[in-house]
């Protein structure tokens, strides 16, 4: 078993969130379960307690456990996380094509709520196989699906894009060239990760501005961590950047409201 490396970041915030944080965005590595190098790399662990140390002051309400490259298709590690940290938490997970209805459903109960598409890492997509992808477990389940891709990637694709019934597209989709395509996905309904600030090519504060001009309900704060491969991992400033750039009412949007009505968590809005 691999040695579990302490995270030692402590953020907190001002505490003007009256119902907390959502964290629409977080990695679990838990070295019981076996990782898949990715480009020659293999995170660190961070386990649930690591996250729960790392957001200590905080005031994280629930969140979505996102599964990364490093775990493939592996569910036994997301719903072990799951089934530590509570109702309030959701996964976010990578399928086989050939998963079945009934692995769907019970996927569901044990509280996932997205599938998620890496077109970022190196991984070949066909992307009118994962349309398909994702509107059978709409169908099935009712999930949107995640996309972690540069939106200048989906620029050929936005036509086929805009058909699907619910997507979210990760880290404010990257970079500037790809602005004109994420705020076209806006338009036709999609949701933003406002996460990965350290991790982008453009100017944050504008982009979230144009997005929650164009739909204040589209944006989900994230922490990202433990912000693996991350020039800048995550920091309380990320949060405060929210207030100052959207005004505390369109901020607690992003930071609670939005993500709590897209992903449906079984809890009770507990702390974690």
């Amino acid at each position: 078993m691999a040695e579990v490396i302490p995270f030692n970041g402590h953020y907190r915030h001002d505490h003007r969130e009256p119902h907390g944080c959502f964290d629409a965005h977080l990695h679990i590595i838990d070295p019981r379960f076996a990782l898949i190098d990715n480009q020659g790399y293999r995170p660190e662990p961070f386990t649930v307690e690591n996250y729960r140390k790392a957001t200590r002051g905080l005031d994280i309400r629930g969140g979505a456990i996102v599964s990364g490259s490093f775990q493939g298709a592996d569910q036994n590690y997301l719903l072990a996380a799951l089934d530590t940290l509570g109702g309030d938490f959701v996964g976010v997970t990578q399928l086989p094509d050939e998963v079945s209805d009934e692995r769907l459903l019970e996927l569901d109960e044990a509280g996932v709520r997205a599938i998620r598409f890496n077109l970022r890492r190196g991984v070949e997509t066909d992307i009118d196989a994962m349309a398909r992808q994702a509107q059978r477990v709409f169908n099935v389940v009712g999930w949107h699906c995640e996309i972690y891709a540069d939106a200048s990637d989906l620029t050929p694709h936005l036509a086929l894009l805009r058909t699907l019934p619910s997507i979210v597209i990760d880290h404010l989709g990257l970079s500037q060239e790809g602005l004109p395509t994420l705020l076209a996905l806006v338009e036709a309904g999609a949701r933003v990760k406002a996460t990965g600030f350290g991790r982008v090519s453009l100017d944050v504060p504008a982009t979230l501005a144009a997005i929650a001009d164009i739909n204040p309900h589209a944006l989900l704060f994230g922490t990202d961590l433990p912000g693996t491969r991350a020039p800048r991992p995550f920091s309380e400033g990320d949060i405060e950047l929210l207030h100052n750039t959207l005004g505390d009412t369109h901020a607690m949007l992003a930071l609670h409201d939005n993500a709590v009505a897209l992903y449906r968590p079984r809890g009770s809005n507990s702390v974690a």
